[in-house]
């Protein structure tokens, strides 16, 4: 079955705004006050939350380590929404590959200037990060999504990624050390960080967002990618698409669970295979939620707040680096604060994130969004 372009524009998908914003919330500070009321009130429940809202230290999962994988997914949903209706418009495709490869060198120098390549801090600079991921895996499935035109031919490019790490990580022997170590030193990925990626690893002898690890996590933003030419048809925002979306996310999950069971564990510093079936699965459970409430229930006036974020998610994780939002929250609600006692730090962790989203509520109400 290959894609082909409509005249006919679909409507926005409020569901892949709200749940960006869903993602972003806890990144830019939900996550914080969580761990703060953890603190406040040891109770059992709070505990197993701010739990959940940390990364596991190597194997295993929790729901904190999908939200990266999350956001790579649903920059893949929105490929086709972008591209098709560019191409309908008369756009070439070279023309849009060479702004895919602009949009991906830019978010690779962000990432960095994000690290402090530009700061005065000591020792090399770290230059893998979080949005080189995001716009290196973005432009392999934007390319493809424009080379690959038909679904089962982007579905089959996902099998080959995983098979091919999978080969590297369980099959391929690193030198001195063997094959199948998924260790911090012993895994293939550290080994391809130490050998061929200049600076600073974030993880000393390896790094999360290493060249393998890229290329492994492709596999997110290709899943999503396939998801949106799904949407992107006409008549598809119905209930019969939402469980069908989530019986697939259902197989996934169960297949990532199979390969974990069965000795080869989810590794996210590593993008081991099993962890990504396992955050595409859960990304289209969620996302089948999503969709499901906002746009096909059209149960949608309560996603504004998250609307907010995700519309601008981008601005706002660079500006929660160029700003402390707490020295503004001290300062206009300190007072309150400190009359909460051992709660003063809940109260500054959420003035900041009110703070934040303000600054997205002004930027929304008019119309500036941020977009590379």
């Amino acid at each position: 079955m290959t894609d082909v372009p409509t005249d006919t524009k679909p409507p926005r998908l409020l569901s892949l705004d709200a749940l960006r914003g869903f993602d972003m919330l806890w990144i830019i500070g939900a996550e914080t006050i969580v761990h703060q009321l953890a603190k406040w009130h040891k109770t059992p429940w709070l505990h197993a939350w701010a739990t959940q809202l940390s990364h596991v230290s190597w194997e295993g999962l929790r729901a904190y380590d999908l939200i990266f994988p999350l956001f790579m997914f649903l920059s893949g949903v929105a490929i086709p929404f972008s591209f098709e209706s560019r191409l309908v418009r008369g756009d070439s495709k070279r023309r849009l590959a060479g702004k895919i490869v602009i949009r991906s060198l830019v978010l690779v120098l962000l990432g960095m200037i994000y690290n402090g390549l530009l700061s005065d801090q000591p020792g090399p600079p770290r230059l893998p990060s979080v949005l080189g991921q995001i716009g290196l895996a973005w432009g392999a499935a934007a390319t493809l999504n424009l080379l690959v035109r038909g679904m089962k031919g982007r579905l089959a490019c996902i099998a080959a990624i995983l098979g091919i790490v999978t080969v590297l990580q369980l099959l391929v022997p690193v030198p001195g050390i063997g094959a199948s170590e998924l260790t911090k030193t012993g895994a293939i990925n550290a080994w391809l960080d130490r050998l061929l990626v200049p600076g600073r690893l974030h993880g000393k002898t390896f790094d999360p967002e290493g060249l393998l690890c890229i290329f492994s996590a492709t596999t997110l933003t290709l899943a999503g990618s396939v998801l949106g030419s799904v949407l992107r048809k006409p008549d598809v925002t119905t209930w019969r698409t939402a469980g069908f979306v989530f019986a697939a996310g259902a197989a996934v999950t169960g297949a990532g669970w199979l390969c974990w069971h069965s000795g080869y564990p989810p590794i996210k510093a590593l993008w081991t295979p099993t962890f990504d079936l396992l955050a595409i699965g859960i990304a289209l459970m969620v996302f089948a939620l999503f969709f499901a409430v906002i746009d096909v229930a059209k149960f949608q006036k309560w996603t504004l707040p998250l609307r907010v974020i995700g519309m601008n998610a981008l601005t706002i994780y660079l500006l929660t680096r160029l700003v402390d939002f707490d020295q503004p929250s001290t300062v206009l609600f300190g007072r309150l604060a400190n009359a909460c006692g051992d709660g003063k730090l809940v109260v500054i962790a959420s003035g900041a994130l009110l703070l934040e989203w303000a600054v997205l509520y002004f930027l929304y109400r008019r119309k500036i969004f941020l977009r590379v």
